[in-house]
C-alpha cells in the first residue's frame, strides 16, 4: 500500500492496543493460545480491506509490531490464526476479522449475517462446524487516537461519600426528548454537558451522576429482528470505547467536555460498567473479538467440556478475571476511563462475577484484591451490583470494604413498609439506619449502602404507586420478562387514572418513599425523571426500549404537577445536606449520649414511648418514631425526629422530646408548606406520609 511499508517493525509488547507516536503506531494485542496473528487494515469508510501485515513479534504472550506512517483515523483490526478445536476451547478463524479488545474508538456498525460466527449456523453441532465466509465487510473496525486532550484546572470535585447523592441516568435517555436542548445533540454527551441540563441537577442537589454502559456495545440479533434495540447497553464489546451513537460527532473528546463542565458544577461521574461478559454471549454465539483472539484465555469454560461457556451471568458467556491478562484487561480499562476522562466511579454490574475464584465468590478474590491496591483505583468512588444467577451469588453486604453496594432489601423493604404491608417495622426500620445488620463489620460506614425506591432495572417510582401487575407486552416476550413481584400497589386503578382519591393516594405515598430514600442513613439514589413522576406505563423491564417508553419526558417535567415533585425532591435533598445526623459517618446504635438522656439512636411508638421488644415482633405494629441526635460542629446537639404513618388513618404522635424547641422541617403530606414552629406537645401524622423534626440543644461540657 502506498506510504506503508512491506512489513511491520517489531514494536513493542506494551502498551497493549493502538498507540500512535506522532511517526507511526504500535500495535500490540494478547493471545495466548494462536499461531500467528494479522493486522488488517481498511479504507476510510471501513469496506474494503487495503492491506495485511502479520504481527512480526510474540512477546510475554503479546503479539505486536509497529507500523510508520500509519496515521491518526486509521481503521483497521486483526485476524488470528491458530487450531480450530471445540472440545478443547480453542475457536481460532481467520476469515473473523476481530476488534481490537484496546480500541479507543470504534467505527461503523455490525451488520448482522451468519458471517459473523466462528461456525456454521444451523448446521448439525453447529459450534463445532468451521465457517470460512469473511466476516470483515460487516464487521465494526478499531479506530487509531490521539488521546491527548487540554484539561486545564479540571479538579475531581472529591464529595466525600456520606455527602453523596446520587442520580442515575442513561445518556441517550436523559434529553431525547428535551427540546431546550439542540436537537442534532440530543441522546448524546453534548446534550448531557448543555448548561440546561446541567442546572437541573443542580436545583436538585445532586453531587453524582451514575451513567448506564457507556462502553461500545452490540446491538442483539433477535432484537433488532423484532424491531426493538438494546437500550439499556449491558452488552460490552469494547471496553476502551464509547458507544458512538452516544457522540453527536466523531471526537472522544465530546465526553471529556460533559466530564469537565459536570466537575465544573461540583457534579462527579459515575460509570456503570460491564466487565462480568462481553456481546459475543455463549458458544453459540458470534465471534467478534475475545472469542476469536483467544476463547480459552478470555472465558470461563465448564472445566471437563470447555467446548462449553460457564454461564452465571445470565447472558451465556463468563470473563475470566482468573487469568492475569484479562484482568489485566479489566484494569487498565478502569484505570484508562479515570486518566483520560477524569471519571470518578464505577458501579460494576453483577459485581459477584468480578469476585469468583475456581471455588466461587470471595471478597479476597484477585479483582477485588487488585482494584483495592491500586494507587488510582483505590481513590474513587466503587459500587458493586452484589449478585448474580451463579451458586451462591446473593452476596449483599459481603463486598470488602471500600466498596458500597447497591441494597435492593432498602428498596424492596421501604416498598413494603409503604403499601401497608404487616411485619415490617423491623425490617424498615433496620434498613432507615443504615443496613448495620448487613453492612457493619470489617470498618464499613453506612454510606455502603446504595439507598434506592427505583432503578433503571424494574419499575419507576410513580409506576410502583400505579401498577400491580407488570406490563411489558412491547418487549416482545408475551409479559413473560421481567420480575414478577415488585411490592407495589396501585391503590385502587391499574395504570392512568382521573381518580382524585386514587391520585392523591398515590402522591402522597410516592413523596413517603423519597422522604425515606433521603433521610436514611446510607447513600441516596434517585433514578433519573423520578422527580417528576416518570412513567414506563408499567413495563418493569425496558431493556429494549429505545423510545419515549424509556425516554424521560420534559413535557411532564414542566407540568406543574411535575415542577412540585421535582421541588419537593430538591428540598429533600437540602435537608440532608444541612443536616449531619441524616448522613452520618459512622452507625448509630443507641449507646452513645450526645446529651444527657439522649441516645445517638432511639425507637419510639407514638406514646412517645421506647418501642419494647414484644412491640417490634408484633405484625400488626406499623407506626412508630425514629430520633436521632448528634453534635453540630457549633457543638451543640442537634436532635432529628422522623415521624412515620404508613396506615390509612390519620394518628397523633406525642413528640418523645419534651421541654425542647421543636421545629417542624417538613410534612411529606404537606411538602409546599414552610418550616414551622411546634408549640404542643403531640403532633399529627396523616395517613401514609412522613414528619420531620428538629430541635437543637445546649452540649453539656466535656
Amino acid at each position: 500500500m502506498a506510504g506503508y511499508p512491506d512489513r511491520l517493525e517489531p514494536g513493542s509488547p506494551y502498551p497493549l492496543g493502538a498507540t500512535w507516536d506522532g511517526l507511526g503506531t504500535n500495535f500490540a494485542v494478547f493471545s495466548a493460545h494462536a499461531q500467528r496473528i494479522d493486522l488488517c487494515l481498511f479504507d476510510p469508510q471501513g469496506k474494503r480491506q487495503i492491506a495485511t501485515y502479520a504481527l512480526p513479534e510474540f512477546t510475554d504472550e503479546v503479539w505486536h509490531g509497529y507500523l510508520p506512517n500509519a496515521q491518526l483515523g486509521l481503521l483497521y483490526g486483526y485476524r488470528a490464526h491458530g487450531p480450530y478445536e471445540p472440545q478443547r476451547g480453542y475457536r481460532f478463524n481467520p476469515h473473523k476479522l476481530l476488534l481490537d479488545p484496546y480500541a479507543r474508538r470504534i467505527a461503523g456498525e455490525l451488520k448482522w449475517s451468519d458471517a459473523l460466527f466462528g461456525h456454521r449456523v444451523n448446521s448439525p453441532r453447529a459450534d463445532l462446524s468451521f465457517d470460512r465466509r469473511d466476516s470483515g465487510p460487516g464487521m465494526v473496525k478499531g479506530v487509531v487516537t490521539d488521546e491527548s486532550f487540554n484539561w486545564a484546572d479540571d479538579r475531581p470535585p472529591n464529595v466525600p461519600w456520606s455527602d453523596t447523592v446520587i442520580y442515575e441516568a442513561h445518556v441517550r435517555g436523559l434529553t431525547m426528548l428535551c427540546e431546550d436542548v439542540r436537537a442534532n445533540e440530543r441522546g448524546t454527551f453534548a446534550a448531557l454537558a448543555d448548561p440546561k441540563v446541567i442546572d437541573h441537577l443542580r436545583r436538585l442537589g445532586i453531587t453524582a451522576v451514575e451513567l448506564l454502559p457507556i462502553h461500545a456495545f452490540v446491538q442483539d440479533r433477535n432484537l433488532l429482528e423484532k424491531g426493538l434495540r438494546n437500550y439499556w447497553g449491558y452488552n460490552t464489546l469494547g471496553f476502551f470505547a464509547i458507544e458512538p451513537r452516544y457522540l453527536s460527532g466523531q471526537s472522544n473528546h465530546e465526553m471529556r467536555v460533559a466530564v469537565r463542565r459536570l466537575h465544573a458544577a461540583g457534579i462527579e461521574v459515575i460509570l456503570d460498567v460491564v466487565y462480568n461478559h462481553t456481546a459475543e454471549g455463549s458458544e453459540m454465539g458470534p465471534t467478534l473479538s475475545f472469542r476469536g483472539l483467544d476463547n480459552s484465555s478470555y472465558y470461563r469454560l465448564v472445566p471437563d467440556n470447555p467446548r462449553h461457556c460457564i454461564n452465571e451471568t445470565g447472558t451465556g458467556n463468563t470473563l475470566n478475571l482468573t487469568n492475569s491478562r484479562v484482568l489485566q484487561m479489566v484494569m487498565d480499562s478502569l484505570r484508562y476511563w479515570v486518566t483520560h476522562y477524569h471519571v470518578d466511579g464505577f458501579r460494576f454490574d453483577l459485581g459477584v462475577t468480578l469476585g469468583r475464584e475456581t471455588y466461587g465468590f470471595d471478597p479476597s478474590g484477585g479483582f477485588f484484591d487488585a482494584l483495592r491496591q491500586d494507587p488510582i483505583l483505590s481513590r474513587v468512588k466503587l459500587i458493586s451490583e452484589p449478585w448474580d444467577i451463579g451458586p451462591g451469588g446473593y452476596q449483599l453486604g459481603q463486598h470488602p470494604p471500600g466498596f458500597a453496594e447497591w441494597n435492593d432489601r432498602f428498596r424492596d423493604g421501604i416498598r413494603r413498609f409503604w403499601r401497608g404491608d404487616t411485619g415490617q417495622r423491623a425490617e424498615f426500620a433496620a434498613r432507615l439506619a443504615g443496613s448495620s445488620d448487613l453492612f457493619d463489620r470489617h470498618a464499613r460506614r453506612p454510606w455502603a449502602s446504595v439507598n434506592y425506591a427505583a432503578s433503571h432495572d424494574g419499575y419507576t417510582l410513580a409506576d410502583a404507586v400505579s401498577y400491580e401487575q407488570k406490563h411489558n407486552e412491547a418487549n416482545g416476550e408475551e409479559n413473560r420478562d421481567g420480575h414478577n413481584e415488585n411490592y407495589s400497589a396501585n391503590w385502587g386503578a391499574e395504570g392512568p387514572t382521573d381518580d382524585p382519591k386514587i391520585g392523591a393516594t398515590r402522591a402522597r405515598v410516592q413523596q413517603g418513599l423519597l422522604a425515606t430514600v433521603f433521610f436514611s442513613h446510607g447513600t441516596p439514589m434517585l433514578l433519573a425523571g423520578d422527580e417528576f413522576s416518570r412513567t414506563q406505563r408499567g413495563n418493569n423491564n425496558a431493556y429494549c426500549q429505545d423510545n419515549d417508553i424509556s425516554w424521560l419526558d420534559w413535557a411532564q417535567a414542566q407540568s406543574p404537577e411535575g415542577v412540585a415533585l421535582a421541588a419537593y425532591v430538591a428540598r429533600l435533598i437540602r435537608i440532608r445536606h444541612a443536616n449531619p445526623v441524616l448522613r452520618c459517618r459512622h452507625f448509630l446504635h443507641g449507646k452513645e449520649e450526645p446529651a444527657p438522656g439522649i441516645l445517638d439512636i432511639a425507637w419510639f411508638d407514638t406514646h412517645g414511648e421506647i418501642i419494647s421488644p414484644d412491640s417490634w415482633n408484633d405484625p400488626q405494629k406499623r407506626l412508630f418514631a425514629v430520633r436521632r441526635a448528634a453534635k453540630n460542629d457549633d457543638g451543640r446537639v442537634a436532635i432529628l425526629t422522623l415521624f412515620l404513618n404508613p396506615s390509612e388513618n390519620d394518628r397523633v404522635f406525642r413528640l418523645p422530646t419534651q421541654n425542647v424547641p421543636t421545629r417542624l422541617l417538613i410534612d411529606s403530606a404537606a411538602p409546599d408548606e414552610e418550616e414551622s414552629d411546634i408549640a404542643a406537645e403531640e403532633i399529627t401524622v396523616v395517613a401514609r406520609s412522613a414528619v420531620l423534626t428538629k430541635s437543637v440543644i445546649e452540649a453539656p461540657p466535656p
